[in-house]
C-alpha cells in the first residue's frame, strides 16, 4: 500500500476526512478588477472616491451571479459601486481604449464581456483557459461621446459565478469631473483648475490632465494622456503616460 493510500485510510479512521473535504472547498476563489482606466474598485482602493465600504480592502473581489448588470455583483457589501451619486471621476479617453485587468486568481474563462448602457460592445472568448496575472483588452467604444460609464464582465468557466468591474469614461472633450466644484465655462483658454499646478510632485490618487508637468525622483515629466495616478504607474514606469522633459 502506497504512503499517500495509508494516509487517506488513516485520517478516514480518525474522521478527519470529512474535515479535509470541507477546508479544501472553501478555500476555492478567483479574484480580479480593471486597474486601467481605474475602475470603481480602484477608485476606491487609492482613496480617490470616500466612504466606498470594505471594498478598499478588497477590491478584486466583486463576484456575483453570471448576467447582472450592476457595479456590485448583487453583493450588498459592494453596494457602494452602484451608488450614482457619488463623484465618481471619469478618465478621458479616445475612441479605442485599453483595459487592464489584475488578476489575482486565474480561473478557467469562458467571455470577457464589455457593455454601455446594456448593449454588448465587445466580446472575448478564452475558450476555458487560465488567464495570466494580468489581461488587457483593445475596445472600441463605437463613436461614442461625452461621459459613458463601462459595465466589465468576466465570465469564469467552471462555475456559475462571474467578476464585475465599471469603469468611467470621458470620451472626447465633455461636462466637469464630478469631483471639482469649479470648472472655467470659456472654450478660449485652457482648463487648469482641476489639475495640480505644473511642477507639482507626482503623487498617486491624483488626476492628472493631458500637458500636466510634475516632478518625480528629481526629473521632470509631462502627462502625455489624461488619466487619475495609482501606485505602480510612476512617470518612469508608464513612458505611455509620462514623457521624461
Amino acid at each position: 500500500m502506497s504512503l499517500k493510500r495509508k494516509l487517506a485510510v488513516f485520517l478516514a479512521g480518525v474522521g478527519i476526512a470529512p474535515f479535509i473535504v470541507v477546508a479544501a472547498a472553501g478555500t476555492a476563489s478567483a479574484h480580479g478588477y480593471i486597474s486601467s482606466p481605474p475602475s470603481r474598485q480602484a477608485m476606491c482602493a487609492s482613496g480617490r472616491v470616500k466612504q466606498c465600504g470594505d471594498i478598499i480592502y478588497e477590491p478584486a473581489s466583486v463576484e456575483g451571479p453570471k448576467g447582472l448588470t450592476n457595479c456590485h455583483g448583487g453583493d450588498a457589501r459592494w453596494a457602494p459601486l452602484s451608488d450614482e451619486s457619488k463623484p465618481w471621476p471619469a478618465t478621458t479617453v479616445t475612441d479605442n481604449v485599453s483595459f487592464n485587468w489584475v488578476i489575482e486568481a486565474n480561473h478557467a474563462t469562458t467571455t470577457w464581456q464589455y457593455f454601455v448602457g446594456g448593449t454588448k460592445i465587445a466580446e472575448f472568448n478564452d475558450h476555458g483557459r487560465q488567464p495570466g496575472a494580468t489581461v488587457t483588452h483593445a475596445v472600441s467604444l463605437g463613436g461614442r461621446t461625452g461621459r459613458i460609464k463601462v459595465l466589465a464582465v468576466w465570465n469564469i468557466a467552471d462555475t456559475a459565478m462571474a467578476f464585475y468591474s465599471c469603469v468611467d469614461l470621458q470620451v472626447g472633450p465633455g461636462g466637469p469631473d464630478p469631483t471639482t466644484t469649479t470648472r472655467p465655462t470659456t472654450t478660449t483658454t485652457p482648463t487648469t483648475t482641476t489639475t495640480p499646478p505644473s511642477g507639482g510632485a507626482w503623487t498617486a490618487g491624483t488626476a492628472y490632465a493631458t500637458g500636466t508637468q510634475v516632478t518625480y525622483g528629481g526629473s521632470s515629466y509631462r502627462c502625455l494622456q489624461g488619466h487619475t495616478a495609482l501606485t505602480g504607474w510612476e512617470p518612469p514606469t508608464t513612458p505611455s503616460l509620462w514623457q521624461r522633459l
